[in-house]
């Protein structure tokens, strides 16, 4: 099923594409490519092989993790990604970073569920040190994104000579089409440390992850100066925490975006209520997507045009207590039956289709 273009977006492209204009010479088309994130909640699989914590999520664990419950948990993020469509991207986002997600096992279960099978996404993965045994992903469309190269970055932190946590994925390829050409980019797959302790006392932690993301994009930019550079992740930290804001330098107003600089749409989103994740029933929007400068004012080739949490109805408890929240797969001990206790999000981003 497809769904209704974002109003924003549709304007952008009807003003670019030359619908809204009165002269016919000045029409131009344009090609549109999704680019989302998705923190899949402990998709872990059944099987008891990262000790004690894996434990939980086994069929003798206290979550009796067995295959009806981890089967339909993966028919749910399937289904969830399918309806990832709009007017403009029918075939879905080009790529989709992934989070909390045991190894490349459930990916693979993931892309060969029967709601996504025939898009025939391709996977990247990469076993990361963290304690908890989760990973981040990059799932990605090859008719629209091709892989050039993967590295994979390790926070360490001199304080804490025995801190795990995630690695920082960074996927370089080609984005585009026969019809529009293809643009080089960088897409870097996040998942900042969490708050736990507290969020005053773990901030740091997620300050040093922000420094080592400057350090992989000054390091991008210094070899394609032009390229696009897109970071995304559960930050576990909101766009206007020191992390998002200051460290990383990703402006809340486009026009503020420097060269070199970031602009992060989903700060202007949170400000107007919009989150991705609730806690003691305030939203947070951890789950962002943040582009530099060049895909900004398109000198990569690509362009920014719009954002949006994808905040669907079914995707939401529709009654009770928690009406409203994240429909996800645990809730106070008890199977929900549920996708995350994350919503997705996503960008779009416009290339022009040379007709000569």
């Amino acid at each position: 099923m497809t769904k209704r273009i974002p109003a924003a977006l549709l304007a952008a492209i009807l003003v670019l594409t030359g619908f809204a204009a009165p002269c016919r010479s000045q029409q131009r088309k344009v090609a549109t490519f999704g680019v989302a994130f998705y923190n899949l909640e402990n998709l872990f699989d059944t099987i008891n092989n990262n000790g004690k914590y894996d434990l939980e999520f086994s069929p003798g664990g206290s979550r009796k993790w067995d295959g009806k419950k981890y089967w339909s948990k993966i028919h749910n993020l399937a289904y969830s990604i399918s309806q990832m469509t709009t007017r403009t991207t029918p075939a879905g986002p080009a790529v989709i970073g992934v989070s909390e997600i045991e190894n490349i096992t459930v990916l693979q279960d993931l892309v060969n569920d029967p709601a996504i099978k025939e898009r025939d996404l391709r996977i990247v993965h990469h076993d990361s040190p963290d304690a908890r045994g989760v990973d981040v992903g990059l799932l990605y469309n090859p008719q629209l994104f091709r892989v050039l190269k993967v590295e994979n970055h390790r926070l360490s932190v001199p304080e804490l000579p025995k801190f795990k946590t995630r690695d920082q994925m960074c996927v370089i390829g080609l984005m585009g089409n026969r019809q529009a050409g293809w643009s080089r980019v960088a897409v870097i797959v996040n998942h900042w440390p969490s708050r736990r302790g507290g969020e005053a006392e773990s901030s740091w932690l997620r300050e040093a992850a922000a420094r080592l993301n400057v350090h992989i994009a000054d390091s991008l930019l210094k070899v394609y100066p032009d390229i696009g550079i897109i970071t995304m992740g559960d930050m576990n930290d909101d766009p206007y925490n020191k992390s998002c804001s200051e460290i990383l330098g990703a402006c809340r107003d486009i026009k503020d975006v420097k060269e070199g600089g970031f602009y992060n749409p989903f700060w202007e989103k949170l400000d107007k209520g919009i989150g991705s994740y609730i806690y003691r029933g305030g939203w947070n929007l951890f789950d962002q997507i943040i582009v530099n400068s060049n895909l900004v004012d398109g000198r990569c080739g690509l362009k920014f045009y719009a954002a949006e949490v994808l905040n669907r109805p079914f995707l939401l408890q529709q009654d009770g207590q928690y009406k409203g929240y994240p429909l996800r797969t645990f809730s106070a001990g008890v199977w929900t039956n549920g996708y995350s206790d994350h919503l997705p999000t996503e960008i779009f981003l416009i290339k022009e289709i040379n007709n000569k």
